[in-house]
Formats: structure tokens, C-alpha cells, sequence
């Protein structure tokens, strides 16, 4: 079982690395695309994505990969697979990830038949491992770029390009927290 570690390569200067880890592949690709774009104009900062279906990250191309600063798990709400596919790649992260350098990301949330159990699933996944958990709609292009907005905030954090924060405390004001009756019957 190979890891993949947070601080086993150096930080390149002006540069931020994300990984985003979704099952389907439907949000990655857009989410890509707009985070490429607006993060090169805002701050002259280059910023490389790498996709994946799944964790681990296969070891041919170990050596060349760069320093992973955020890795996303984009969990499709409509998909038991993908809520599956991100439990099972989790352990394919080394536990210095979980200071600050992971996300959980949900779309069609508002869809009628998720059932709720399934969003508290994710809940409780998200506040078990104090990472924070974003809500985004696929489906339009405003979405996307409030998606994007809030995944550039967390990575310009996690890289180091926000001077005096760090992604462990960032991660603690923003991290999922499970109320504690969530596990308590309904008597809606």
C-alpha cells in the first residue's frame, strides 16, 4: 500500500497543487478548468490540478509528481459508488494530510431522492476526520465558479501563499462538525 504524504517533497515557489479525487468524473474536469483559470490571473500564482478516479496514485510517475497541497474529495450525492470510492481511497492518505489538507466537496445535495442518511453519512465522515465539508451545484456555471471561489481560498492556505495562516488553523474554523443529535430518531 503506497501513501501519499503531504510533506515528502519540497513546495515549489509560486505554486499550488491540488488533487482532485472524484468517482464519476462529472464535476472534475469543470472544476479543473476554472480553477486553472482564475487563480493564474488573480495572483500570478501557477496552479497544477491532477485528477483521479480513486487513491492510490499509481507509481510510475512518483518521482515527477509534484507536492500535493490540497487534496478534494468530491462526493456525487446521487452515487452510493462515489461516496464509497472516497471511504475506501482515504486510507491511501498519510495522516499528515488530515492537518488542515483535505476537503470534502458534496454535489446534488438538494437533489429530492438522496434520502438523509446519506448526507449525514457524509457529515459524520467530514467531522470524524475535522475536515472541512463544502456544499457545490454542478449543474450551472455560477456553481462552479462558487466552488471555485471557495476551493482557491483553502488552497492559497494550504500551499503557504496567505502570510501568518496555516491550513491547521484554517481547518479548524472550518471544519464539519456533527451536531449531537444527529444520531437521535426523528420525530418530524
Amino acid at each position: 500500500m503506497s501513501l501519499l504524504k503531504p510533506f515528502s517533497k519540497l513546495p515549489v515557489l509560486n505554486s499550488a497543487n491540488i488533487l482532485l479525487v472524484e468517482f464519476e468524473e462529472q464535476f472534475q474536469q469543470s472544476l479543473a478548468d476554472a480553477l486553472v483559470g482564475t487563480l493564474v490571473e488573480e495572483t500570478g500564482v501557477t496552479v497544477n490540478v491532477r485528477l483521479a478516479k480513486s487513491l492510490p496514485l499509481p507509481k510510475e510517475n512518483e518521482e515527477s509528481r509534484p507536492r500535493i497541497d490540497l487534496v478534494v474529495f468530491i462526493i456525487n450525492m446521487t452515487s452510493e459508488l462515489s461516496f464509497q470510492s472516497a471511504e475506501t481511497s482515504l486510507k491511501y492518505l498519510d495522516p499528515g494530510f488530515f492537518l488542515g489538507k483535505v476537503c470534502f466537496m458534496v454535489t446534488n445535495a438538494r437533489n429530492a431522492s438522496v434520502p438523509t442518511e446519506c448526507l449525514d453519512s457524509v457529515r459524520k465522515l467530514a467531522a470524524s476526520l475535522h475536515c472541512p465539508l463544502l456544499f457545490a451545484e454542478d449543474q450551472t456555471p455560477a456553481g462552479v465558479t462558487n466552488a471555485t471561489e471557495r476551493l482557491l481560498t483553502i488552497l492559497k492556505v494550504t500551499s503557504g501563499l496567505v502570510p501568518m495562516a496555516t491550513a491547521l488553523y484554517l481547518s479548524n474554523l472550518t471544519r464539519c462538525t456533527v451536531p449531537p443529535d444527529i444520531d437521535q430518531p426523528s420525530f418530524d
